[in-house]
C-alpha cells in the first residue's frame, strides 16, 4: 500500500506544479484546512470493500478500454498504460487478464478467487460489473454521429487538410523541431501531438500503431470535458454558475450542502470531505480512497458523491477530488433528463456533432452515469477540436455553444486555490498561474494522469495537445516542455 501511495503523490505532485509542492507549502495547506474545518460530529468511514478488489477493478477496465477502444496489444497495455486506478505494482498481486474478444470482456482473478470483469459495451466504452452480478443497470445506448464523411470534408469539421502554404509568420522550422521534440525520448511514450495556430494543424505526429483516429486515454481531461457539457446547459438557461447546485440529496431541512453553489463544485471548492491522495495530509492508514472509489467500484457513482459530508465551508479551500466533477456531471445528467433530452445521446448531439468530433468515447459506471472526470477516450485531433472550441470563446462556425464569459470563467484563477497559495486551477481546467510550464501565464490546460494536455494560449492563438501512454508520464512531461519552448519561439504572440 505505501508503494502505490508514494505513485499516486507523485502523480499528484506533477500535475499540481511546483506551487503544491515541498514541506513548508504543505504544512501551510495543511494548517489553513484545519483552521478553516467545520464543527461537526462526522466520523470518517472509509468506502466498503477490498482495497486489491477495487485496484482490479480498475485494471480490467483499464485492460477493456486499451483492447477494445485503442486497439493496443494485451501484453503491451498491461505494461504501460493507465496506472492510476490500477497501479504497476498491484497487477503483480493477481491473476494475468483473460480477454474474451467474443464476448468483449476482460476478466481477472484475485487471490481469494473473486473475479472482476469489465466489459465492452458500445458507445459507452468499457463498464466495470459490480463483484457478483454479470449484467448492468442500464442498457447501453448506441449513439448516432450527425457528421458528413471526415475523409472528404475540410478541417475542422473533418479531415481534409489545407494545401496552401503554412502561415509566414511562423518559424515552421522550430515548429517541426518541437514536433521533433515531443516524442524524444522513446521513454516519453507521447503517442500523439497536435498543434494548431489559428484553428490550423501546424504539427502533427503519432506513436507506433496510432492514427489521426485512435481514440487514447485521456484520464482527467474529461473533467473539462465535463465543464463544457455543464457549461452548454448554462446556455440553454437550464442553470446559473451562482445558483446553488439542486443536488436532490441536499434539499432537506437544514443540509448545510443546499448552499454549495455550482461554481463551486467548478472551481472544486465545494468543501465536501472526498479523501483523495493528492491531499496534503492524506493518511493511507485510513484506507482506500473515495477519490478513486468513484471510478473502481461500480457503484452509482453518482449517489455516492452525493452522500458525502461537508469538510469546509464552501468556497473557501481548493482541493483536486473527483466528487466535484462527478458532481458536475449529476448536475448535467439531471438538467438533460429535466428538460426532456435523452441523457446519454446529449454530447454528441449538443457537442460532438457541432465541432466535428467523431472518436470521443465516454464511459459509464454500471448505473449508465458517465465517469468523465477520467474515464473517456479520443483522439488527439478531437481534443485539438475541443481545445479550438475554447480558444474561440466557445464559438463554433458563427453559433454559441458555450454561453458569453463562459471560457473567462474557467480560465481564471479560483479564489480558494489562490488563498491556498496555489494558483493552479480555474473551473475544471488548470491555470498556469504559477508559471510552472513554459508557456505564457494566460494559458489554460486540460490535463490527465500520465502526461495527458490540452494546452490553450490565448496569447499565442495555439492549442497543443499531448497525449500518451502512461508510463511514460516523467519523461513524457520533459518532452512536452522542450516543445513548449520551441513553439514558443516559433510562433509570435499575436499584438493586442
Amino acid at each position: 500500500m505505501k508503494r502505490l501511495i508514494s505513485v499516486l503523490v507523485l502523480v499528484c505532485c506533477l500535475l499540481n506544479g511546483p506551487g503544491s509542492s515541498g514541506q513548508d507549502a504543505r504544512a501551510r495547506l495543511v494548517a489553513r484546512g484545519e483552521n478553516l474545518k467545520l464543527k461537526t460530529n462526522y466520523t470518517y468511514k472509509a468506502p466498503p470493500g477490498d482495497a486489491l478488489s477495487h485496484h482490479t477493478s480498475g485494471y480490467a477496465k483499464i485492460m477493456c478500454s486499451a483492447v477494445f477502444i485503442t486497439g493496443l496489444k494485451p501484453d503491451f497495455a498491461a505494461e504501460n498504460v493507465g496506472y492510476f486506478t490500477s497501479p504497476y505494482e498491484e497487477r503483480a498481486k493477481v491473476g494475468k487478464p483473460v480477454i474474451d474478444f467474443d464476448k468483449k470482456t476482460v476478466s481477472i482473478t484475485l487471490p481469494g478467487g473473486i473475479t472482476r470483469t469489465a466489459m465492452y459495451v458500445g458507445d459507452q466504452g468499457c463498464v466495470t460489473l459490480p463483484e457478483g452480478r454479470s449484467t448492468l443497470y442500464y442498457t447501453p445506448v448506441s449513439v448516432p454521429r450527425q457528421l458528413p464523411d471526415a475523409n472528404t470534408t475540410p478541417w475542422p469539421m473533418g479531415d481534409v487538410l489545407p494545401t496552401g502554404p503554412m502561415p509566414a509568420e511562423v518559424d515552421m522550422l522550430k515548429v517541426n523541431q518541437a514536433l521533433k521534440a515531443a516524442f524524444e525520448p522513446a521513454d516519453a511514450q507521447t503517442a500523439a501531438f497536435v498543434v494548431t495556430y489559428k484553428g490550423r494543424i501546424i504539427a502533427e505526429g503519432y506513436g507506433d500503431g496510432i492514427t489521426k483516429d485512435t481514440p487514447l486515454e485521456s484520464w482527467s481531461m474529461g473533467k473539462s470535458l465535463s465543464a463544457t457539457l455543464l457549461g452548454i446547459l448554462i446556455g440553454q438557461g437550464v442553470y446559473t454558475l451562482n445558483q446553488p447546485a439542486p443536488i436532490p440529496e441536499w434539499q432537506r431541512n437544514g443540509d448545510p450542502r443546499a448552499a454549495i453553489k455550482i461554481s463551486d463544485i467548478m472551481h472544486m471548492s465545494s468543501g465536501l470531505y472526498c479523501r483523495a491522495p493528492q491531499d496534503p495530509d492524506y493518511d493511507p492508514s485510513l484506507g482506500y480512497p473515495d477519490h478513486l472509489y468513484l471510478y473502481t467500484d461500480a457503484v452509482n457513482s453518482f449517489a455516492y458523491a452525493a452522500s458525502l459530508p461537508q469538510q469546509w465551508p464552501p468556497n473557501t479551500v481548493g482541493r483536486y477530488r473527483n466528487s466535484d466533477p462527478v458532481l458536475t456531471n449529476y448536475l448535467v445528467r439531471l438538467g438533460v433528463e429535466r428538460t426532456g433530452q435523452a441523457y446519454h445521446t446529449f454530447p454528441q448531439r449538443a457537442l460532438f456533432d457541432k465541432i466535428g468530433v467523431r472518436t470521443m468515447v465516454m464511459e459509464a459506471d454500471p448505473y449508465g452515469n458517465f465517469l468523465t472526470q477520467g474515464y473517456e477516450f479520443a483522439s488527439g485531433r478531437d481534443w485539438a477540436r475541443l481545445g479550438n472550441l475554447y480558444l474561440q470563446d466557445g464559438v463554433w462556425n458563427g453559433e454559441r455553444l458555450l454561453p458569453n464569459g463562459f471560457t473567462t470563467f474557467v480560465s481564471t484563477l479560483a479564489k480558494p486555490w489562490v488563498a491556498d497559495g496555489r494558483p493552479i486551477y480555474g473551473g475544471l481546467f488548470w491555470v498556469n498561474g504559477d508559471g510552472a510550464r513554459p508557456i505564457p501565464k494566460d494559458a489554460y490546460m486540460m490535463l490527465g494522469a500520465g502526461g495527458q494536455s490540452v494546452a490553450i494560449i490565448p496569447s499565442h492563438e495555439l492549442v497543443v495537445v499531448r497525449l500518451g501512454h502512461y508510463k511514460g508520464m516523467r519523461p513524457g512531461g520533459i518532452a512536452l516542455d522542450k516543445a513548449y519552448r520551441l513553439l514558443m519561439e516559433a510562433v509570435p504572440a499575436k499584438t493586442k
